[in-house]
């Protein structure tokens, strides 16, 4: 057992009745409250001092769990091992240096220094921005969590994205420090020096754990950080599809509501590790081989991260995307001899693509490694999929693969996950299923008013876990909700004969009026990616005289049509309409077709169609 033992009021949560005295748990095992505890003032031994409504459930989590476990693995990276002691002695050790800045000194290029913006002094930060540069990792978290306990406000950034739009977010949110693991230092220096920001390493964390962790939990106890629940924890930009990238603004207590509604929704327990393939920010590498929506990066943070976390999991990261890696930590999991090994994967999820990828190299096997595949991955408990549509096709393969009904959901960054399938019950293909716990939507018209389910109108939704605003747009916040504090969602929907939901498309760019109809591009998208010709496509409306709109396809053909293709295109307009007669109605069918050899996307990795639309009219 490690000498670093937290004492037990970390065992336990504390409540507070309506006069603010504490409401003890009925643990025996647990030793009285100080007199002293009250509303206005608590200190837990062994870590900050947090108010009672502190919402820092993750960190606290972490913590607890560290009490009882420290030596305990938590994450996993590379084929090494995270121990809960290591992960804590790190970010304490990002917390120490970050509050002992000297915030006072003014910002200015010459000296590199901290703004001042936000900060009121003291040890804690008071909500300055902290950007956070670092692959999926131990390390990103121990800056995360490291920024938490300073009462600093984190800010995800990827190095790929172009320099102006990095510059673009950390002088938007005012970073005033960045923090970088090694491998970025060179450039984030060079890009910290041009917003006025210092710059500081992230140590490797498995190099963290002190001989002495009950002086680390003395220099915790010592400390006085409050962070309110309504403060500020974490800023994500949005792709900027329509103009700059705005800074969505998380609290510290809709990050608490949304780990405990995943929690929940598919019982993640202490049980479960989760292979981890996703992007933490913005995008990563795999923007050059996925289609990755804004959702993909709040996907890989919250559903993929911090909810674990919260629940006690394991999280293990895959940094790089690999189809023959992940079939084979499958495999090592699951042995066809009906064994399960110790540190076996449980909980996997990822985007179209990847499945899509996965399903290839599957096909790609030798039968006995296909079967011993299948196998494998028919054991784990659940296996989900998000960020973009799935298509149908798609899902039934993968189900008569592995036997999973893939659980799809649907989310935002402003509100991180709002429906989905269920975990027990009838998964609906082409749908994301109901309401989570916790959340409340609605449909609107174009008129504003609310609509009866089977029509068709904007989604809009309420949940403990919307963003605060968006960071300094006042205007575009308040216009971003209805008066009963509905966030318009902009993504058209309909429900089902089920309860089900739907998602049409963007009411901006996927929705089509053709003729009087309104047309659905991602469901028309859905059914021609079944084409065998079809690698990619985008579907939306050009104007035309007759009928408003004309529905149009641009088609990326795949590598074998191409190549087959000498003195006649790859796909021809009548061969997909023939090909549609029976999948499509009349008026759904393309009556446009371009090929091209790739669809243009923004630094996100997502097709801008408003963007798309212009090249083409």
């Amino acid at each position: 057992m490690s000498a670093f033992t937290v004492p037990n009021y970390l065992t336990r949560l504390i409540h507070f009745d309506p006069r603010g005295r504490p409401l003890l748990c009925s643990c025996l095992c647990c030793p009285p409250l100080p007199s002293a505890f009250s509303r206005s003032s608590v200190r837990l031994p062994g870590i900050r001092r947090f108010s009672p409504d502190s919402s820092m459930e993750v960190v606290k989590a972490v913590l607890k769990r560290c009490s009882v476990q420290p030596e305990s693995v938590v994450i996993r990276d590379q084929h090494k091992s995270y121990s809960y002691a290591q992960l804590i002695s790190s970010f304490w050790k990002i917390s120490d240096i970050l509050c002992n800045e000297d915030l006072s000194r003014p910002c200015t290029r010459a000296t590199n220094g901290i703004s001042t913006n936000g900060i009121k002094g003291g040890r804690g930060l008071r909500g300055a921005r902290i950007g956070i540069v670092a692959k999926p990792s131990a390390e990103f978290v121990a800056g995360i969590f490291g920024t938490w306990l300073s009462g600093g406000v984190a800010v995800p950034l990827a190095v790929s994205y172009p320099e102006a739009e990095l510059l673009h977010v950390m002088n938007d949110s005012d970073v005033s420090v960045v923090l970088s693991t090694e491998e970025h230092q060179e450039l984030l220096k060079s890009v910290a020096v041009k917003c006025g920001a210092r710059f500081s390493i992230i140590s490797d964390v498995l190099n963290s754990t002190t001989s002495d962790l009950g002086s680390l939990r003395k220099e915790m106890d010592d400390s006085s950080c409050i962070v309110e629940g309504d403060g500020n924890a974490l800023i994500v930009y949005t792709s900027g599809t329509t103009g700059k990238p705005k800074g969505v603004v998380h609290t510290h207590a809709g990050i608490t509501a949304q780990v405990e509604i995943l929690t929940e929704a598919w019982e993640y327990s202490s049980a479960d590790q989760f292979l981890h393939c996703l992007p933490l920010h913005h995008i990563q590498e795999m923007k050059r081989f996925f289609s990755l929506t804004p959702t993909s990066h709040v996907h890989g943070l919250f559903n993929a991260l911090l909810a674990p976390l919260y629940a006690g999991s394991v999280v293990e990261f895959m940094n790089k995307f690999s189809v023959r890696g992940i079939w084979e930590r499958w495999r090592e999991s699951y042995p066809k001899d009906g064994s399960k090994v110790d540190n076996a994967v449980t909980v996997f999820t990822g985007v179209p693509t990847m499945y899509t990828r996965l399903v290839q190299g599957y096909e790609a096997m030798e039968p006995e490694l296909q079967s011993a595949s299948a196998y494998a991955a028919r054991q784990l408990r659940l296996m989900m999929c998000g960020s973009s549509a799935l298509p149908y096709p798609l899902m039934k393969q993968w189900e008569s693969i592995t036997g999973h009904c893939l659980l799809e959901r649907y989310g935002m960054t402003e509100f991180v996950m709002a429906l989905a399938n269920p975990l027990h019950g009838v998964r609906k293909g082409g749908t994301v299923g109901k309401p989570l716990p916790r959340v409340q939507v609605k449909i609107i018209s174009e008129d504003g008013n609310e609509v009866n389910s089977p029509d068709v109108g904007e989604l809009c939704v309420k949940s403990p876990s919307l963003f605060k605003e968006y960071w300094k747009q006042p205007e575009v916040t308040k216009e971003s909700f209805d008066d009963n504090g509905f966030f318009k969602t902009g993504d058209t929907v309909r429900v089902d004969e089920d309860g089900y939901y739907v998602i049409l498309g963007r009411s901006s760019a996927d929705i089509m009026k053709v003729g009087g109809y309104k047309l659905s591009a991602l469901e028309i998208e859905s059914i021609i990616l079944e084409h065998p010709a079809v690698s990619e496509c985008s579907v939306m409306g050009l104007p035309d005289e007759d009928y408003g709109e004309a529905v149009s396809a641009v088609i990326v053909p795949v590598a074998s049509a191409r190549d087959a293709a000498e003195s006649k295109p790859a796909l021809t307009l009548e061969e997909l309409r023939i090909w549609s007669k029976d999948k499509l109605a009349p008026y759904k069918i393309p009556t446009r077709l371009f090929l091209w050899n790739s669809l243009p996307r923004n630094a996100m990795g997502k097709v801008n169609k408003k963007e798309l639309k212009r090249l083409l009219e």
